[in-house]
């Protein structure tokens, strides 16, 4: 496997890990490769295996001398389960990122997942950038978020694991249809990379170098704590695209209604957590805020035509308005 680590070589890394074929496998590769990095781990006790998944994960981190961070908690199995136990796990990660300092996050994403991905979205109605959602290297809001198996289909890695023989587990759970991602698995994505897997990695680079040729600009004009502006593209494809991108580096993943709703609106309020504004120039986005304002700083940012909506955020950070004179 041709992997490239590079860009993880000197930063403080934390790998999600769940003891399954694809981040055992990418623990060992980053083990090789002599990679610096800690692991993290969610049990959701669904299955009785998962808390020998949890003592392999901490034998693991005790014999490669690797810091540990767990966390238990108790889920239904329910048809919500998937987003429920995403969201978990990643504030999860963001709490020990923020608490620790880590630069760089490692997820086990392989190229069964990225197809997967692309099915599920084209199955709602998605543009281009949605299909191609995974992207190797991803910026957040307080850490990168690193895949360095895209382009490794599952079976690889098992077979690495195998040729090692390297312990590993299989969840069971993957196998139920009643969860969407697995019925997309199942019926679709994994047959299709089985019989097309070089076809696919071929189309998925072309498909990203046609993203690269549009040259989109995501770059914020001006950008402080939680502000951010961005020009206006006078274009709704490529401005919601802005805003999209935007709000999943903050941890919000925008419906159609809500893409829709925005565009319509102009000046609005997300999930009464952020302020987005649309005006002739500039893009507004920021986080909600209930700061009292004066009567004199509301006249100064009428004068200099500040959007309403994020008006309290500016007063509350103290941010100075000459700064947001374009």
């Amino acid at each position: 496997m041709n992997l490239n680590f590079s860009v993880i070589k000197e930063s403080k890394n934390l790998l999600a890990f769940s003891a399954g074929i694809d981040s055992t496998a990418l623990f060992f590769l980053l083990q090789k490769e002599n990679i610096d990095f800690d692991i993290a781990i969610v049990n959701y006790n669904l299955r009785e295996e998962s808390k020998e998944e949890l003592q392999y994960a901490k034998d693991l981190a005790l014999k490669y001398n690797k810091k540990i961070f767990f966390k238990e908690v108790r889920l239904e199995s329910t048809s919500n389960f998937e987003k429920t136990a995403r969201d978990i796990r990643y504030n999860f990660f963001k709490e020990i990122i923020k608490e620790n300092s880590y630069n760089s996050l490692i997820t086990a994403h392989q190229l069964n997942d990225k197809l997967e991905w692309f099915l599920m979205q084209l199955s709602k109605g998605a543009g281009l950038l949605e299909l191609i959602g995974f992207k190797e290297i991803e910026e957040n809001q307080y850490y990168t978020t690193f895949k360095p198996l895209l382009d490794i289909s599952k079976d690889e890695l098992e077979n690495f694991l195998k040729d090692n023989s390297i312990k590993y587990f299989v969840d069971k759970s993957n196998y139920d249809e009643k969860y969407k991602r697995n019925y997309f698995r199942h019926n679709f994505s994994d047959k299709f990379l089985d019989k097309y897997k070089e076809g696919v990695k071929n189309s998925f680079d072309y498909l990203q170098k046609d993203i690269n040729s549009l040259n989109i600009s995501n770059k914020a004009l001006y950008k402080k704590y939680h502000l951010e502006i961005y020009t206006n593209l006078n274009d709704e494809n490529l401005n919601i695209r802005l805003i999209d991108l935007s709000l999943k580096k903050r941890g919000i993943l925008l419906s159609k209604s809500q893409r829709n709703e925005i565009l319509r609106q102009k000046e609005i309020t997300i999930s009464d957590k952020i302020c987005i504004s649309i005006k002739k120039d500039f893009i507004w986005i920021c986080p909600k805020s209930n700061k009292i304002m004066d009567k004199k700083f509301k006249e100064k940012c009428r004068i200099e035509k500040i959007p309403k909506n994020v008006r309290s955020y500016i007063k509350e950070k103290e941010i100075c308005l000459k700064d947001l004179m374009f």
